[in-house]
């Protein structure tokens, strides 16, 4: 059997194959209340069918003001938990786990209707507002905010918790010298700023025992931003805290443009795991069963992140076995097109 189709255990939670996917945002919470609609069920359920692993859901808002568009998803209210339960239940039907990735915009925030927040009042660009700087009694009430969502997220009947550490949003503002000028104890240096995603895990594993994922930027493509050595510090700092998987992907702190090809992020995977030795997950321009398996076989990382592959074809994984040449078991009502 190809590797990418062999099971995997994280803590309690039995993957039936490494390939996820991707948190990736859909804009379609139309009344803007951070609820589910119709297509969210259609757009995940139908990955599920498709046979993928993981259905990690897009970044979802702890709070109101930290999504980062007024059309995301948000988990800051027990209203949101009866409809994350009823799409967990349908993606678990079809043997999928469920995972929902927690997070909060920062200073790249495009709710016009809020305040934004981050480490320090410094603008994404000309573009963004200016952010309000974090107070204390600010970052506190963040923090209880990822606890009460992990605490939803455990009563919606989710598999597995992502916090969102990268893309230049709150939590990667706080780790990143471009965007924390902070003097007190949640800035100065690599420590301090490690801070604040510390207390956010702390406050999460109060509530959750299940797999933890955390997403972190490997690579700010800027020679005054973190260094390798600095997210080896940050990724050994989360293994030490309990964190499960370090989900490896880049870029998005400042507007530098960043060089993509295929599997541009696979090398940072593939360092943090081996240094750190840590799980991983790789994410990026990964478009194929081959180089998937390739991923996998080489022991450069444990699961394969899919975004863009997996809007073009919810079935890419029936795609994938086909090129592997394996047989990937159907759901009943699709056996006789997938033999």
């Amino acid at each position: 059997m190809p590797k990418l189709f062999s099971p995997i255990q994280i803590k309690n939670v039995t993957l039936k194959n490494r390939i996820v996917m991707s948190p990736m945002c859909m804009y379609s919470s139309v009344n803007k209340d951070g609820m589910l609609t119709p297509f969210h069920y259609t757009h995940y359920v139908s990955r599920a069918v498709g046979q993928v692993g993981l259905i990690m859901i897009e970044a979802t808002g702890v709070l109101p003001e930290g999504r980062i568009s007024e059309q995301d998803l948000g988990i800051w209210s027990d209203e949101h938990i009866e409809g994350f339960k009823q799409l967990n239940e349908q993606i678990h039907s079809y043997g999928a786990k469920a995972g929902i990735q927690l997070a909060h915009a920062g200073r790249k925030s495009e709710v016009n209707s809020l305040p934004i927040y981050a480490p320090s009042p410094i603008s994404f660009s000309e573009n963004y507002k200016e952010p309000l700087e974090m107070m204390k009694e600010d970052i506190k009430h963040t923090i209880q905010a990822f606890q009460q969502a992990a605490k939803r997220a455990k009563e919606a009947n989710f598999d597995i918790i992502e916090i969102h550490g990268a893309h230049g949003y709150l939590v990667n503002e706080f780790l990143s010298p471009l965007t924390n000028k902070r003097t007190d104890e949640y800035g100065v240096n690599k420590e301090g700023r490690f801070l604040f995603l510390q207390e956010i895990i702390q406050a999460v594993k109060s509530e959750w025992d299940g797999p933890l994922f955390v997403r972190v930027s490997t690579d700010e493509y800027d020679e005054q931003g973190n260094s390798l050595e600095d997210i080896l510090y940050f990724t050994n700092r989360l293994k030490e805290l309990g964190v499960d998987l370090i989900d490896c992907s880049s870029g998005g702190v400042v507007p530098n443009r960043v060089p993509t090809f295929p599997g541009y992020q696979v090398r940072r995977a593939e360092i943090i795991k081996h240094e750190i030795d840590i799980a991983t997950g790789a994410v990026g321009l990964i478009t194929s069963g081959l180089q998937a398996e390739e991923i996998l076989q080489n022991n450069r990382s444990d699961l394969i992140f899919i975004g863009r592959a997996l809007l073009r074809n919810p079935y890419w994984a029936k795609a994938c076995a086909d090129e592997l040449k394996t047989n990937l078991e159907a759901p009943v009502p699709y056996e006789r097109g997938w033999k």
